[in-house]
């Protein structure tokens, strides 16, 4: 698979983008983080109900969809500590509740009421929703309360920072060595992936994040390691689920939220399946 240098060269333009606004969320504070996964989470929401709509050949109305991502949002902000409380409410109080019932009653008034025949998996893939992207987000969120009352400041930022880091190198690194050297398919779901492309990608960046941690940021190699690792290897999973979504729904591409990259979910599908697993490995080495 030769390198195509006007694709490379597009990925990047918008990708410089897309890292200044990423960055600019993920490290200003724990608001912005909130905001910036906010946007996030009701983005690859739209776009997973778009590709639903395909694969089950069904649609779901504006009501169904702002229904489900108020019940999906209420999972994100049950993960809210108390960094996360406005004039001493907290985010995650118990109004959760009421919100997650409200979102569920529009989500099946806006589904009956539409005059489309609705099939038993129309319902489930909506509330499969709910563990796919909204709970993998407020996985990030748990992610961004850690390390925030250290000695040097809030370094809460680092987890999430260093999951990110790690996904992007990997998948930027498997592109590059895949380019060059692939030449034997990792799937037959995503046939331009190459197994050399993955395991070159995925060593890059654990040598790469675990360097620059330890270098520069001070932290703990078997930790950072770890999380790299995982990231790598769980980040092509997310990357192939989304990969046989869109092969089912017969379409390249989960939206156009990014020039050469795609979509919310093509962006952040990675990062989807990632997260669960590396807060995993955070908890077990706490």
């Amino acid at each position: 698979m030769a390198l195509n240098k006007e694709v490379f060269r597009t990925r990047a333009l918008s990708a410089i983008v897309f890292v200044i606004i990423m960055l600019g969320g993920l490290l200003w504070n724990h608001w912005s983080f909130l905001l910036l996964f906010s946007i996030i989470h009701v983005g690859c929401w739209w776009e997973y109900f778009n590709l639903q709509e395909k694969i089950q050949q069904t649609t779901y109305s504006f009501l169904s969809r702002v229904g489900m991502i108020l019940v999906g949002y209420s999972v994100v902000l049950l993960q809210c500590g108390d960094a996360f409380q406005i004039n001493g409410y907290h985010l995650s109080g118990s109004s959760i509740g009421v919100t997650i019932i409200a979102g569920q009653v529009l989500f099946l008034y806006g589904l009956f009421t539409d005059r489309n025949n609705k099939s038993t998996g129309t319902i489930v893939s909506a509330f499969l929703g709910v563990f796919y992207i909204s709970l993998s987000i407020g996985f990030m969120l748990s992610l961004r309360q850690q390390n925030m009352n250290s000695l040097f400041g809030d370094f809460g930022w680092l987890y999430p920072m260093l999951l990110i880091a790690s996904i992007w190198i990997n998948d930027t690194m498997a592109y590059i060595v895949g380019s060059m050297i692939g030449k034997t398919p990792l799937s037959k779901i995503s046939p331009k992936k190459t197994w050399e492309g993955t395991i070159g990608g995925a060593l890059l960046a654990v040598v790469v994040v675990t360097l620059v941690a330890v270098w520069w940021l001070k932290a703990d190699w078997k930790i950072t390691a770890a999380i790299a690792a995982t990231a790598a290897v769980t980040g092509t999973l997310g990357d192939l689920f989304e990969s046989y979504l869109k092969r089912r729904a017969g379409v390249k591409d989960s939206g156009n939220m990014m020039p050469g990259h795609g979509g919310f979910l093509d962006r952040f599908d990675s990062l989807l399946i990632a997260t669960p697993f590396v807060w995993l490995v955070v908890k077990i080495f706490e």
